[in-house]
């Protein structure tokens, strides 16, 4: 259990601060971020509200929610699909510079408060254990 705690609360505390930077330098949230990110690298740019939701593992609602906050600061755009009863959700121009802006911000906390304390020989060992753990996950 101690092995457990050191390694949940460093993987906390390295989130908070990558999270921190970002929110101090750009203005996003985690879940802005995460929103923004999704819609662009898994739907080139829209995704069905359903499968952004399942991707994000958050609830419907909870998900519905956070659009209709993004929505109002012009980061996302949401259309109900025609065929059926889904919603399809977009990200608007202003989001995408939104998430160009804070993605150089992410990947530079990421080195900071993480990549920077890691031997080529931690990288490996995380590697492998990453491979393992998704592995036996399936």
């Amino acid at each position: 259990m101690r092995l457990w705690h050191m390694w949940k609360g460093s993987f906390q505390l390295i989130f908070g601060r990558v999270i921190k930077d970002m929110s101090e330098h750009t203005g996003l949230s985690e879940g802005d971020y995460g929103v923004l990110d999704r819609l662009d690298l898994h739907g080139g740019g829209q995704l069905r509200q359903q499968e952004l939701a399942d991707s994000m593992d958050w609830t419907k609602s909870r998900l519905s929610h956070h659009l209709t906050r993004m929505e109002q600061r012009g980061l996302v755009a949401r259309k109900p699909l025609d065929a059926d009863r889904g919603v399809q959700v977009l990200i608007t121009p202003e989001g995408k510079s939104a998430l160009d802006e804070a993605r150089p911000v992410v990947a530079k906390a990421i080195r900071k408060h993480f990549l920077a304390y890691l031997t080529e020989q931690d990288v490996e060992s995380i590697t492998k254990l990453a491979g393992r753990t998704k592995a036996g996950s399936l």
